[in-house]
């Protein structure tokens, strides 16, 4: 009996303790700094894909749960609460190919304009405020849009501006317009021939320079870059102004993490970390290159800015091995069906590209490679696999920037050769009311083959090539899961075999991202012991129609645990 009794005093000790522990363990719980709960969290962490509430703790996220675990996290005067009210929260977005600079008021933003002539006005307006010799520029004009479909030409603009250097980028930033004041001072005439990769337009009647430059016929261009109007001082402080609104930007459209190709402003993003003001995560690299001193320099930067960092990292290398689709200078096998005497214009010579790509492989930095037609993706797959046959197998993360027409048999290869596809959604829904034009139906099979590569078993991270397109993530969503255009047109969209379903497109933009730039084991995840990268929409992108993904709206962005943006009209 004694011995009985001994052991049942024994059992109720020790189920005592184990709650006390329990009690214990609960009670000091860290208390959050910020907590988000009520909320649907789509985690884009496949053990464990849903939750309602998340606690973070400085910059990272200490838990993910329900709201009923939540509350041990919080402590009065110490833990902010955010009531989510069922409101959608993902990671944030990161934006894999992005050319973010600073925002120049005066840039002439000729987006979606369908009208030609509107470049006579806006360069007008532009002049009327500038001094004689002062730069204008603009660009994002798209002739594909244009009415007539016409490219743009000088006569455009030399009536209204005699006195100015007028510099105009195409949409894609692969070709420009210009007017005959920076023609003229460019010392190039009807006589002047295309340079290796480039185009000048000219007029098949008189044989004269159209005004348009198209790839490295733009480095035949001379203009002064600053403005003259302007005090060191005043430039500055109008430069620091512009980044500023740059930041705003992608914080309103929940941009927390960019990748840079051809590189950065280090200093300003230093400078803006300093400040307590850097508001997203940087990974800036530079421009494919064999030059010593550059290799160096470049060497020094990553050492400065390494890989183990979480805000300002050194990217990778990228350099051009094609043009685009928009200004028929991509690369292709067979002719272009609107010009069957044009292939597009290769950057290099293969053999040279091969050359540089393997030197900088072997020097152990990661390379990405635009490239747009099936001829231009076809060698830099072929200038990878060289890679690995001389310099042997590594965590390289090699990258296909664009990747936008592939032809069907190079499509396993990028799972092969692990490369990743650094594809931007919006490109499709733009480019296919010229593409088919340009290229063909058959070839258009392989455009934009988002399923095609997942099925592969590639790696894809998404972006928006902006300003080439517009910076909202929701755009690229919109386009990945309908290949529709902008206004919702009928049907099931453009080679609707290809699309991808919300979560696919948002784990595309988020963890695809993050792998690309070697961070997938930190951020692209809602997850205990990640980054608090976060978003709170106002709607549920899960749910509602297709056609209202590019109507919603970021209520807060979140970045490194602390809230960066909150709309006004979001509780």
């Amino acid at each position: 009996m004694r011995s009985l009794s001994t052991y049942r005093i024994a059992v109720v000790y020790l189920l005592l303790a184990s709650s006390c522990c329990r009690v214990s363990s609960g009670n000091h719980a860290p208390a959050a700094d910020l907590v988000i709960k009520n909320a649907k969290v789509v985690t884009i962490d496949k053990d464990k894909p849903r939750a309602q509430a998340i606690a973070f703790k400085g910059e990272t996220i200490i838990d993910v749960t329900s709201d009923e675990h939540i509350e041990k996290y919080l402590k009065e005067g110490v833990s902010r609460i955010i009531d989510a009210e069922g409101r959608l929260v993902v990671p944030g977005f990161n934006d894999a190919h992005i050319h973010f600079n600073f925002i120049d008021p005066d840039y002439i933003d000729l987006r979606y304009i369908t009208d030609s002539s509107v470049i006579t006005e806006k360069v007008r307006e532009a002049v009327v405020k500038a001094k004689p010799g002062e730069l204008i520029r603009g660009g994002r004009w798209e002739h594909e849009m244009f009415v007539d479909k016409q490219w743009p030409t000088k006569e455009l603009i030399d009536p209204v501006a005699p006195d100015n250097p007028v510099v105009l980028s195409r949409a894609d930033g692969h070709s420009v317009l210009v007017n005959s004041y920076v023609i003229r001072n460019s010392g190039i005439t009807k006589q002047t021939p295309d340079p290796f990769g480039g185009e000048i337009q000219k007029d098949p009647a008189t044989g004269e320079p159209t005004g348009i430059f198209k790839e490295r016929a733009k480095g035949l261009l001379k203009y002064d870059q600053e403005p003259v109007n302007r005090t060191a001082e005043e430039q500055q402080k109008r430069l620091m102004r512009g980044w500023q609104a740059a930041f705003d930007q992608a914080m309103r459209n929940g941009v927390t993490s960019i990748q840079l190709p051809s590189g950065g402003d280090f200093d300003i993003y230093q400078k803006f970390k300093d400040m307590g003001k850097l508001t997203l995560r940087v990974y800036a690299g530079g421009a494919l290159t064999t030059n010593k001193q550059k290799l160096k320099d470049y060497a020094e930067q990553q050492k400065k800015y390494p890989k183990e960092g979480n805000w300002i990292r050194f990217g990778y290398i990228k350099g051009f091995i094609d043009g685009t689709l928009g200004s028929g200078t991509a690369l292709f096998f067979e002719p272009y069906i609107d010009a069957p005497d044009k292939t597009g214009l290769p950057q290099m010579s293969y053999e040279e590209f091969e050359k540089i790509v393997v030197a900088l492989d072997k020097a152990g930095f990661q390379i990405g490679i635009h490239a747009i037609g099936d001829k231009a993706n076809h060698w830099t797959l072929n200038a990878f696999e060289k890679v690995q046959e001389l310099n042997g197998m590594r965590n390289s993360r090699h990258r296909i920037e664009h990747a936008q027409v592939l032809h069907t048999d190079d499509i396993p290869r990028f799972a092969t050769l692990d490369v990743i596809a650094s594809m931007q959604p919006t490109h499709c829904i733009t480019d296919k009311r010229f593409a088919e034009k340009r290229i063909g139906k058959n070839r258009c099979k392989g455009a934009y083959a988002w399923r095609r590569l997942l099925d592969a078993g590639a790696k894809i991270a998404f972006g928006t090539d902006y300003p080439v397109e517009p910076i909202n993530p929701l755009e690229g969503l919109y386009a990945a899961v309908t290949r529709k255009d902008r206004a919702g047109e009928p049907g099931d969209g453009w080679f609707p075999d290809q699309k991808l379903s919300i979560e696919e497109a948002i784990e595309l933009y988020t963890l695809g991202s993050a792998y690309a730039e070697f961070m997938e084991d930190r951020k692209g995840m809602i997850k205990k012991g990640y980054l608090g990268d976060v978003v709170i929409f106002d709607s549920n992108l899960m749910t509602i129609p297709h056609d209202q993904i590019m109507s919603a709206k970021v209520d807060y962005t979140i970045v490194g645990g602390k809230v960066v943006y909150k709309r006004e009209e979001a509780e």
